[in-house]
């Protein structure tokens, strides 16, 4: 038998929004402990993209932040000597933790000169359901879907 499971942390909301959900962003974001550079950063690309769309900054990272969370994804299962893919569906806050890290994964892969100027672009092609951490949840979707006939599998 496992031992109990660890308490749940609470999170602060962040100083400016109030929200934890930013909080949660910026930890995912943040490199070696940095969290006051992570924020400077999120902050800036949140400000580049309200200039850039004319929206509110947070609400179109919310938006494509929806965009970026997958609904299913598929698992290993070993049946009878065989690896199965199986579908099954994601935790609401696996979804979220998973399209953050997608979102922060793709940001950095792009070609722009500074990170808040990747970090924006990317939120704004994630908005529009665009951009290469919408093509990985497609594809998530994709192998989930190919993978459908084993979800008799699930446990």
């Amino acid at each position: 038998m496992r031992k109990s499971k660890p308490k749940k942390r609470y999170i602060l909301p962040d100083p400016i929004y109030q929200d934890t959900l930013v909080t949660k962003f910026v930890n995912n974001l943040m490199l070696d402990g940095k969290k006051s550079i992570a924020y400077s950063i999120f902050y800036d690309a949140v400000k580049i993209v309200e200039d850039k769309t004319g929206e509110n900054g947070v609400e179109t990272w919310k938006n494509a932040l929806g965009n970026v969370s997958p609904s299913v994804e598929v698992k290993s299962r070993r049946v009878g000597g065989a690896t199965f893919q199986v579908p099954i569906e994601v935790r609401p806050e696996r979804k979220l933790s998973l399209g953050m890290k997608w979102m922060i994964k793709y940001a950095r892969l792009r070609g722009e000169k500074t990170m808040k100027d990747r970090l924006a672009a990317e939120i704004i092609a994630a908005s529009k359901g665009e951009g290469a951490s919408v093509k990985k949840k497609d594809d998530t979707h994709r192998m989930a879907e190919a993978n459908k006939a084993f979800s008799h599998f699930r446990f």
